[in-house]
């Protein structure tokens, strides 16, 4: 069910994904469409303007109203210059030039411009009957069509905006609607085992105050009262997840050789597998007991599935430097393949055909958004065992 959940918000997200892009896309094109348009249009201006220069400097320039080309001229808004043959400027109009230089100074300034225009727009030249070149009119492109070019890009970066902040809302409230599941989970859990504890809690200080119970009886109630005071803690544990737990000054490395201890005593299905914790000075850290504790089975549970019942080792190097302390717990196992170093502590990733997958997810949260530490892969490959590195401090 999990997985196809994820699986239906995967598809939602490429259906958004591929809408927007869509949506982008035709924008783009009919924004180019109405600027080739508008650039075919200026192309007819300017060549009915080289026109009219033919027509009066031909057959025609003794006779005849030459008050169109004026009102040609006036209407042009986009930039142009009238070159001789040689490129040379004659004159130019929509151009910003100092008009209090000199001639020859406005036409420097002018020359580079028409080559910049040549390489926007082919010019179109002014002929006598069709075979000698007079001139060149040379044209660039209007405010007009310059904000048209710029359009898309801000349509375009206005969409990725939108699809980003709406992408991060929907993880930020799936992430929010996820952990609000396994707090609540957590919390019903350790309400549920609360009850009966109490109960068996009871039946215990009854029965161990009976008088003449054998010693093997005995015995047996000692090991169930451990057992109980366990799930007693496993509860507690629950019951923090989602709080801002109490954080005091502990000896991580002295939690951790008592988690050995507890593992070690519960680990005779695992096979010859040797735990060791380095070196043995202690390492005073603000962290909260309980849920440390509960990263540390973790990591070492799960250091000892990867053995697959085979003989193997397990080290926890405890190092310090820089006001921060490190630990690292080495396993001898089957090892992670690179591709799945950050899959591992995706809830419900599990390799193991039994559990929920969800041990590394709560360390991973424990140690970072209750202790502000890090928790990730250190190292790992098939064959070649696993390193889980852990920061505090």
């Amino acid at each position: 069910m999990s997985g196809l959940h994820l699986g239906n918000t995967g598809t939602f997200k490429i259906i958004l994904l591929a809408v927007a892009s869509a949506f982008v896309l035709g924008m783009l094109l009919y924004s180019q469409r109405l600027t080739g348009q508008l650039l075919e249009r200026e192309r007819q201006v300017v060549d009915l303007y080289s026109r009219s220069y033919e027509y009066i400097s031909g057959e025609h320039s003794a006779t005849g109203d030459y008050s169109f080309l004026f009102e040609v001229y006036h209407t042009i808004d986009f930039p142009v210059i009238l070159t001789d043959r040689q490129n040379e400027p004659q004159a130019w109009k929509n151009i910003d030039v100092d008009t209090t230089l000199s001639l020859e100074q406005q036409k420097d300034l002018v020359r580079p411009i028409v080559a910049r225009m040549d390489a926007q727009n082919r010019p179109i030249a002014i002929t006598l009957n069709d075979t000698l070149v007079l001139s060149y009119i040379h044209y660039g492109e209007s405010d007009l069509i310059g904000r048209l070019r710029w359009m898309p890009i801000f349509q375009i970066a206005l969409a990725a905006i939108f699809i980003l902040v709406a992408y991060v809302g929907f993880s930020y409230i799936k992430r929010t609607e996820q952990s609000n599941i396994w707090v609540g989970m957590a919390k019903e859990t350790a309400h549920q085992l609360g009850t009966p504890l109490s109960s068996m809690i009871g039946w215990l200080e009854r029965a161990g105050s009976a008088d003449g119970i054998p010693p093997s009886v005995s015995e047996s109630l000692h090991e169930m009262e451990h057992d109980v005071a366990r799930l007693n803690k496993v509860a507690a544990r629950f019951s923090k997840i989602g709080s801002r737990p109490d954080l005091r000054e502990e000896d991580v490395a002295g939690v951790i050789r008592d988690v050995r201890a507890y593992i070690a005593r519960r680990m005779s299905r695992s096979g010859s597998v040797d735990i060791t914790v380095e070196p043995a000075e202690s390492f005073m850290v603000p962290i909260n007991r309980d849920l440390f504790e509960w990263v540390i089975e973790n990591l070492m549970k799960n250091a000892l599935d990867a053995m697959d019942g085979q003989p193997g080792k397990i080290t926890i190097q405890i190092s310090r430097s820089a006001g921060k302390t490190t630990i690292d717990v080495i396993d001898t196992g089957k090892g992670i393949d690179p591709r799945f170093h950050k899959e591992v502590f995706r809830p419900g990733y599990s390799t193991k055909k039994r559990g929920w997958g969800l041990g590394l997810t709560l360390a991973k949260r424990i140690i970072e958004e209750y202790h502000g530490g890090k928790l990730y892969v250190k190292q790992s490959a098939p064959g070649a065992g696993t390193t889980f590195r852990m920061r505090l401090g």
